[in-house]
């Protein structure tokens, strides 16, 4: 799925599939000294080499995080409780959270003889649920077909997280820890899934994915987990977990349940009445602005009728109306765009006014 090709001078490259990796080459290369947990986000375009279908795109949106520190489930459950949380800021309501233990199947695999890259497609053939073709690899690799059917069982476990009881062990136990985080948190959306591997070699422990029911079959609006890199880039081996939300498939997802965004506006549009008070106006939005104020100023030189219009439209929930009869007693007329109330306002009270 990696955009490959060849440059004009015959270089191979590739278009970047995800972030995971660049931020911890930045971590590498520039972060070591901080203190730890140290927790990052980013916000970019990624491309995949795939068939274009509905929610499906080359060139697509990634949002995510990673907390590089130690390996609790105190860790793992924050990265989880930050992805529900941003899903649930943008308005999705019905959203899932499966979670899973990769160390589960990576230890079925090694005791069965197969472990590293010789690992890796076995896991990417089980995280698309291909099983014909996850028995073969397994045959080639000399694993005994009921171990393979055992694997494969494994990965067909999901449920509350009871379901763990038929599978003691560490990865099991940590699982569990995760998942009682999360429910102290208020995430109660959260079911144990084993089949869940994640698509990219390098996790190691925790993963998880979230689902958009209403999506159908590309209901996967988020996943991550934990994971080792940092030793690919020159630096010490250190835990780091993490995850990415598709962008453009939430908002899919948040139009399949009819959410209407609703745009945030500004605080305060300034009108000018006439050329004599304009740089007044830009003086105002300026003091505005520096103090910590969403303001803006009339910059088509429309008469107060029409900019009173616009700033309806911005949205913006005050007007501050600048006119030379007002500036000669140092005050402007502050409006409230709601109610259409308007009220004389020394300009030394404006701030404070409006920060009310």
């Amino acid at each position: 799925e990696i955009y490959a090709f060849q440059d004009k001078g015959g270089r191979e490259i590739c278009l970047r599939p995800e972030l995971t990796a660049s931020v911890v080459r930045f971590f590498v290369s520039d972060l070591t000294t901080l203190p730890r947990p140290l927790k990052m986000f980013y916000f970019g375009q990624c491309f995949r080499y795939e068939r274009p279908q509905a929610g499906r795109y080359r060139e697509f949106f990634q949002f995510g995080a990673e907390i590089i520190g130690n390996a609790t489930p105190e860790t793992d459950a924050e990265a989880i409780g930050l992805a529900a949380a941003i899903l649930e800021r943008t308005g999705l309501k019905d959203y899932r959270i499966r979670v899973g233990h990769i160390g589960i199947l990576r230890e079925m695999l090694a005791q069965a003889g197969v472990s590293g890259d010789q690992a890796s497609p076995i896991l990417q053939k089980l995280d698309k649920k291909i099983y014909p073709e996850a028995e073969e690899l397994m045959a080639q690799a000399g694993v005994d077909a009921k171990v393979a059917q055992d694997i494969i069982s494994t990965t067909q476990v999901t449920g509350p997280i009871s379901v763990l009881d038929s599978h003691q062990g560490p990865a099991s136990d940590y699982i569990r820890q995760v998942c009682d985080i999360l429910l102290a948190m208020g995430f109660g959306n959260v079911s144990v899934d084993l089949g869940v591997v994640r698509g990219l070699a390098y996790y190691t422990g925790m993963v998880f994915e979230v689902d958009a029911p209403k999506l159908g079959a590309e209901k996967q609006i988020c996943g991550g987990g934990s994971y080792s890199l940092s030793e690919l880039f020159g630096g010490e081996k250190v835990f780091s977990t993490g995850f990415a939300i598709g962008f453009d498939r939430t908002l899919l997802a948040l139009q399949a349940e009819g959410v209407q965004c609703v745009r945030a506006g500004i605080t305060v549009f300034v009108v000018p009445v006439g050329d004599s008070v304009r740089n007044k106006a830009f003086e105002i939005v300026a003091q505005l602005r520096r103090s910590g104020i969403s303001a803006d100023v009339d910059l088509m030189r429309r008469g107060v009728g029409k900019s009173l219009k616009y700033a309806a439209t911005v949205p913006s929930r005050f007007a501050v109306i600048v006119g030379d009869k007002e500036l000669e007693s140092s005050s402007v007329t502050l409006r409230d765009m709601n109610s259409g109330e308007q009220t004389l306002i020394k300009m030394q009270d404006l701030v404070k006014e409006l920060k009310r």
